[in-house]
Order: structure tokens, then C-alpha cells, then sequence
């Protein structure tokens, strides 16, 4: 029992990303207005980016920069390849982002209303 939680507080970052996870979800399904759903997948978004950039790091380790030919024996270098897909993850999440609220945007002058409940009901009564 003792050894699981001094894991936990070891890695600490893992449960705040695992957290933050959560409270998008919970928010994607629990509320109706669209721009609190985008919000809630924002927070998502972050989530996995800092469980990614979580898994590159090393405790005490230094930037992947080689000054030398042969790099020096026994220093631990941070993975970068996490750093590099998150960059693009972020670049994809601010698309997706202003991508979903010019479509708010469009909804809203449509039917008056950004909350999903509303919207289904009108659109339930034009059929």
C-alpha cells in the first residue's frame, strides 16, 4: 500500500494528466452547450499532450544536442520524438478548435440556440 502511493506522488504527472482527462469527458457528456463541449475537448487535448510529453522526459537528463562525435558514456538524454508529435498535435487542436467554433458560429445564426438539447428538439420539429 505504502509503495503505491509513494509511486503516485513519483509520478504525480501521469494521475494530473489522467485527472484532467476525466474532468474533459465528464464535461463532453454532461454538458450541452457546444462551446463548453469545445472547451472540454481542449482540456482533453492537453491532457494527452502532457502524458506524452511526460513519457519523454528523463529525471535528470540533458537536451539530445551531441557537441562531440562520440556522445559522453553514462548521460541520459531526454526523448524527443514526444516534444516533436505534440507540436503537431498542437497545431492540429488549434485547427480542429477555430474549425469547431466557426461552425458554432454558423449554428448559432441557423437556429438561434448553441445548446445541442434545443437544436435536436427543433430540428425534431421540422420533420
Amino acid at each position: 500500500m505504502m509503495e503505491t502511493i509513494e509511486s503516485l506522488l513519483h509520478n504525480y504527472y501521469y494521475f494530473i494528466a489522467v485527472v484532467l482527462f476525466v474532468i474533459g469527458f465528464h464535461t463532453m457528456l454532461t454538458h450541452s452547450n457546444l462551446i463548453k463541449k469545445v472547451i472540454a475537448m481542449n482540456i482533453m487535448d492537453t491532457s494527452v499532450f502532457l502524458l506524452f510529453v511526460t513519457i519523454g522526459y528523463v529525471q535528470g537528463g540533458r537536451p539530445p544536442i551531441m557537441d562531440a562525435v562520440t556522445p559522453p558514456a553514462g548521460v541520459d538524454y531526454i526523448n524527443p520524438l514526444p516534444s516533436a508529435l505534440i507540436l503537431t498535435g498542437i497545431i492540429v487542436a488549434i485547427s480542429v478548435t477555430a474549425y469547431a467554433l466557426s461552425l458554432i458560429v454558423k449554428i448559432y445564426k441557423f437556429y438561434g440556440t448553441i445548446d445541442a438539447d434545443e437544436i435536436a428538439e427543433i430540428r425534431g420539429r421540422e420533420e
